[in-house]
């Protein structure tokens, strides 16, 4: 299932993906109909030049969602929230669980409307979506940040293409699943609305202010693509570490380049980013696919156990046994 799209003045993402296949649409909203899965799509204008759009749906087939590069720049800021569960049983199938984990992880990301962005949703996985777009002096008259440094001010200030990449806190899913429960009955569902989405820029801006205020260098899509490929790479492999001269090779970058293009978009280092995602990955083994902490060291390439131990210790705030007996 496919559904391209381009972001103009007076876009209406519910009813373009309506017309497209054939959905009615009632105040703003659409309900996914049964032969396509379940859920529904929303769009609640928060004020002028603020949409929020709010997906929450499980469907039946993957669904690949492209925005297109619009033929003149915008103003516009897009952030978008991806939130997936993992799907039911996967905890009995240990590779199929970890393979989703590395595929599917949710993210949040910032970016120019002009940049074409392509995300896919599985096949019967709970995806909890939502997509802000937001002009530029809007965004900036919010956060009310001065000076701004750094990815903020290539976001409100700057005259080249940006995209940031960064990870979906517990917080920001937490809100994203609150927005989804709200009846529809409820009278005040709007001012809801609006105080989510505005909650949701500060989770996000609250990290991105976090970031070195390092000189931000434009990006481009192919740049996008090989920073991907260099984030897939390394995931690939959790056991080994990365190796920066083998990865900037296969991406097609100079070994600085891709240091500083990583560290912009993802904010942190090729190595430091690998560590991270190892002990993620070693909390996710543990929990959710029954692994004992000597297979989950052994499987990540520890032959140290107490080395495991120390690091996910110093990651999790707990020993890797208490973390698995907690509920």
């Amino acid at each position: 299932m496919n559904f391209e799209f381009t972001v103009q003045a007076g876009f209406n993402f519910v009813k373009s993906f309506g017309d497209y296949f054939n959905i009615p649409v009632f105040k703003n909203e659409l309900k996914i109909p049964p032969h396509m899965g379940e859920g529904h799509i929303k769009t609640v204008d928060v004020a002028p030049g603020f949409k929020f759009v709010l997906h929450h749906y499980t469907l039946k087939e993957e669904f690949h969602l492209k925005r297109k590069a619009p033929a003149e720049g915008s103003e516009l800021v897009s952030i978008v929230f991806n939130s997936n569960e993992l799907p039911a049983g996967s905890a009995a199938d240990r590779e199929t669980a970890v393979e989703f984990l590395k595929k599917n992880g949710s993210s949040i990301q910032v970016a120019s409307t002009a940049i074409a962005t392509e995300t896919i949703f599985p096949a019967h996985v709970e995806v909890y979506f939502a997509v802000i777009g937001i002009r530029r002096q809007l965004l900036a008259d919010i956060l009310r940040v001065d000076p701004a440094n750094g990815p903020l001010n290539t976001i409100l200030h700057g005259d080249s293409l940006f995209f940031y990449h960064e990870k979906m806190h517990p917080e920001v899913a937490r809100v994203l699943k609150l927005i989804s429960e709200i009846s529809e009955q409820n009278k005040l569902s709007d001012l809801f609305y609006s105080i989510k989405a505005h909650e949701l820029i500060y989770l996000l801006f609250d990290q991105l202010l976090q970031r070195d205020s390092d000189k931000q260098s434009p990006v481009n899509k192919a740049d996008i693509d090989k920073l991907y490929l260099i984030r897939t790479a390394v995931l690939a492999d959790l056991g080994q570490p990365p190796h920066l001269s083998e990865l900037a090779a296969y991406a097609g970058l100079s070994e600085t380049k891709m240091k500083h293009l990583f560290k912009q978009t993802f904010g942190d280092t090729i190595y430091n980013f690998y560590q991270n995602e190892r002990m993620q990955e070693a909390g996710f083994l543990l929990k959710h696919a029954g692994y004992s902490v000597s297979e989950a060291g052994y499987r990540l390439g520890f032959s140290n156990l107490s080395h495991f131990s120390r690091l996910f210790e110093k990651h999790f705030g707990t020993t890797p046994k208490k973390y698995t007996l907690a509920g």
